[in-house]
């Protein structure tokens, strides 16, 4: 039985992205955060992710050479849409991309990458979101690594298919924007697994739906620097 881990880059008030889908500001350029999200990335035997996202990055990581390009490209992928087997065409380019490609400030060559091919034969989940969430956990092998976008991921944690959630919290504040939890109906529960705080101030997280049990044995803080150096405590209810 496999475990879906939902990993998300979030804003401190709990955005995953701007009103028009931006994410500019998910490009820190700290080498220890990225480090550690490839290493989340490559801990995986299956990808998956929504029709949009998957486009993008369709669009994306097959000529790519930056650093999350091996496990991106090499390990499978599932994209969930209705559009049976017309969503492995790659069309169009949202905001998200765009930022992206101006991120990485190259021109990528038109030659394929080790396991371009992925993305092509990915697997199409069409039926309801549930069962084939069901269906891919019963494999064997590392987690199933969602990677959104936010509609996707709003569905995965309304429906409770979670079972770990991988955070990247960035130190800005969006204001309005793409909210990946306001679809839970209740409050939730996480339980802190392991936390790290990185230099340019944001905060790696890995946390699971918690086990009811006495508040005072739910630890879900955890602390970054400031400018000075100093530590800041966040917590993860504040991102929920």
């Amino acid at each position: 039985m496999r475990e879906l881990i939902l990993k998300m880059s979030v804003s401190l008030d709990g955005f995953v992205g701007g009103s028009q889908g931006e994410i500019d500001w998910v490009f820190s350029g700290d080498q220890e955060a990225i480090a550690w999200s490839v290493e989340t990335v490559g801990n995986a035997s299956l990808h998956i992710m929504g029709s949009r996202t998957f486009k993008d990055m369709a669009a994306f990581w097959p000529t790519s050479t930056q650093v999350f390009a091996p496990p991106m490209n090499r390990i499978p992928k599932a994209v969930f849409s209705r559009q049976g087997s017309a969503v492995l065409k790659v069309a169009g380019a949202t905001k998200a991309l765009e930022d992206a490609r101006t991120d990485a400030g190259v021109t990528y060559p038109e030659t394929l990458q080790p396991g371009a091919e992925s993305w092509s034969e990915a697997y199409v989940a069409s039926s309801d979101l549930a069962g084939e969430i069901a269906r891919l956990k019963a494999g064997d092998g590392k987690p199933i690594l969602a990677h959104g976008g936010a509609a996707f991921a709003r569905s995965l944690i309304a429906e409770e298919l979670v079972d770990q959630y991988a955070l990247l919290v960035h130190p800005v504040v969006l204001g309005k924007g793409l909210p990946i939890f306001s679809g839970v109906t209740s409050p939730r529960r996480l339980k802190l697994i392991s936390s790290r705080a990185f230099p340019g101030g944001l905060g790696g997280a890995d946390l699971s739906p918690a086990v009811t049990a006495p508040e005072h044995e739910i630890n879900t803080s955890w602390s970054v620097p400031d400018q000075d150096g100093n530590a800041l405590s966040l917590c993860s209810y504040g991102i929920s």
